[in-house]
């Protein structure tokens, strides 16, 4: 794969690979997107805006210069600022590779940081030199005021020009509290959702505080992705409800949209609105309660990103895929091409453990029934794995 490395969210030639239910493989244009998808489906996407989550400063100590990358926070609450994990680099900016960053000055608790307009003080180190739990001093309007005025978007060395805060938001973009974009959601335009409703498709979203997609440091790397609040609301509970009523698919608009749900249904399968902190990790050995296919960008084996592919298709399917992701030139990271994975097929239902079975009876409307009759009920049968 080759990385994009131009700050286009949707390039004409956006390019799209489909994996089914069956392990077979597709090429098409990413604009066709909308035509994997049948009526009832619903697509869920990640409505959260990008922050300006990279803060250049000095270490107060010394003087020394550094780079702090605000990758976590417990909730989405907006005056919830002043804590934040972090992960601080030293010399350099994004334009070296970020394995090839230095590690900060040797951090302390309690050393104090400025950041432009921004205090704040190093609380406590989290098991790595370059990870830290950090305090911003300030009302929570200074702290929001001093991101805005000082931060940048979080960039890597692929994409050579500087970042705007435009590149990063999505169209559907609404609260700031993702680190990095929720980029999947950059194949969506308005277009595509006037398509999806024209066919009977439905639409809801979430809100989900997208973390970061890498540290420079192996180690580190592996404990992404670190725990990311996120909110349901009650409208995509609902849609949900119906999707499975009428057993149709569910359809994640990228790996946050997958991470939230499936966090929010792992106590009883069912998804319900409200706030959580999704503190999982999703694998091959994870059992997928909601979602059935994921609208992705094109990742890397080893990522955190890729082993959550690996919960919708086998092994060999997603080296299949890989290749053909490879022989076709496809671009890779958040301005690159799309994959589409459609959940492997099930069993069939009378043989799948701890089925849960949903019977709905619809009285059909309409029409003239004979005096003393009723009308004629059509009864639903949906299954969902527990």
């Amino acid at each position: 794969m080759i990385a994009a490395d131009r700050p286009v969210q949707r390039p004409p030639g956006a390019r799209l690979l489909v994996v089914d239910s069956r392990g077979e493989i597709t090429h098409a244009p990413r604009a066709k997107f909308v035509e994997f998808l049948g009526p009832g489906d619903l697509v869920i996407a990640n409505d959260a805006a990008t922050l300006p989550a990279s803060l250049r400063g000095e270490y107060l100590a010394t003087g020394q210069p550094i780079e702090v990358r605000l990758a976590g926070r417990r909730s989405l609450a907006p005056d919830d600022v002043h804590q934040f994990a972090a992960v601080v680099f030293g010399t350099g900016d994004y334009r070296t590779r970020t394995e090839d960053r230095p590690l900060p000055p040797s951090l302390r608790p309690g050393d104090r940081l400025t950041l432009g307009p921004l205090s704040a003080t190093v609380e406590r180190l989290l098991g790595h030199p370059r990870l830290v739990s950090l305090r911003f001093d300030g009302t929570p309007d200074a702290i929001w005021a001093g991101l805005a005025r000082h931060g940048r978007p979080i960039q890597y060395a692929h994409v050579p020009e500087p970042l705007a805060m435009w590149d990063v938001w999505t169209p559907i973009a609404g609260p700031p509290v993702a680190f990095e974009p929720p980029s999947a959601g950059f194949a969506l335009d308005w277009r595509a959702l006037a398509t999806m409703r024209a066919r009977g498709v439905a639409f809801a979203t979430l809100t989900h505080a997208a973390g970061i997609s890498s540290t420079g440091d192996e180690e580190l790397d592996r404990r992404l992705p670190l725990d990311e609040p996120y909110r349901i609301p009650s409208a995509t509970e609902v849609a949900i409800r119906k999707a499975r009523a009428l057993n149709t698919r569910v359809i994640a608009i990228g790996t946050t949209v997958v991470r939230a749900l499936e966090h929010a249904a792992a106590r009883d399968g069912r998804v319900r609105a409200g706030e959580g902190l999704a503190t999982q990790r999703i694998s091959p050995t994870t059992q997928l309660r909601v979602v059935d296919a994921i609208l992705s960008g094109t990742h890397e084996p080893g990522t955190s990103h890729y082993e959550l592919l690996r919960a919708f298709t086998d092994d060999k399917t997603l080296r299949r895929a890989n290749d053909q992701l490879d022989a076709h030139g496809y671009r890779t990271h958040e301005f690159g091409d799309s994959v589409l994975i459609e959940r492997r097929a099930r069993l069939p239902w009378h043989e799948t453990p701890g089925r849960v079975i949903r019977t709905v009876s619809v009285a059909t409307a309409g029409g003239n029934h004979p005096a003393g009759s009723q009308p004629t009920v059509c009864t639903l049968q949906s299954v969902r794995t527990a």
